[in-house]
């Protein structure tokens, strides 16, 4: 397994990360980053998914800020706050573009259909990416994500009508970043839109329960996670 450090430039900046293969051509996955940024856990994450046969690129979201660098909780609460905000659908969808031309540079990755998984503030640009690039991202996941239904002209319930592949959204039972109505909102949205997709709530989880060095990580329903994140890709990649 390989861990190389990238760089992509992109109309805003120039975009730092990490992309990760096992040196044969698989199928290319996009990881969008929780709230706390690149750093360890999300990089074992990335190597899961290459042991499970995937190819994957880890950007730095917050890239505008300059590359990146680790943040703990709670000290740097307000600071990663004040760059969570920035990123947006918007914002972030110019971002996946270049992204998306990026894995087709590289020859560890295997066809056009891309897969993507967001954790926290990543889960909207996940199933933002698969409402627009429907012709290359065909399996969508979201865990413990925010802003998914929010009044804004390009919150991701707002354009699930245009995905045409699977999507997976993973809720957490106790989760303060989401609205009153927010899991039922982006529930319906998807129930009108039709596109293939399941809802669930991890009951006894809290917001971040997928991350490893959270102290509300939670093996079990991490776990379960992984099921089924890797089933989806397993069904739409193989």
């Amino acid at each position: 397994m390989t861990r190389e450090a990238i760089s992509i430039n992109i109309a805003d900046g120039s975009a730092d990360g990490y992309f990760f293969h096992g040196g044969e051509p698989a199928p290319g996955v996009i990881i969008y980053m929780d709230g706390i940024g690149l750093r360890p856990a999300l990089y074992d994450m990335a190597e899961r998914l290459v042991d499970n046969g995937y190819s994957v690129l880890l950007p730095n979201m917050f890239y505008r800020f300059g590359p990146a660098e680790p943040m703990t909780l709670p000290g740097d609460f307000e600071r990663m706050m004040k760059m969570v905000v920035t990123v947006t659908p918007t914002t972030s969808m110019r971002d996946t573009a270049a992204f998306l031309d990026y894995l087709e540079t590289r020859p560890e990755v295997k066809g056009r259909w891309v897969g993507t998984t967001g954790y926290c503030m990543g889960g909207a640009q996940s199933l933002t990416a698969a409402a627009e690039f429907p012709d290359r991202v065909v399996a969508a996941a979201a865990f413990h994500a925010g802003a998914l239904a929010t009044d804004r002209p390009d919150s991701p319930h707002r354009h699930v009508g245009k995905i045409t592949g699977d999507v997976y959204v993973a809720v957490a039972g106790t989760d303060p970043f989401l609205g009153p109505t927010e899991t039922d909102d982006i529930r319906a949205a998807l129930a009108k839109a039709g596109p293939r997709h399941v809802l669930e709530i991890y009951p006894g989880t809290q917001h971040g329960w997928t991350m490893p060095d959270l102290p509300i990580y939670d093996q079990q329903a991490a776990e379960r996670h992984w099921d089924n994140l890797l089933a989806l890709f397993a069904r739409k990649l193989g």
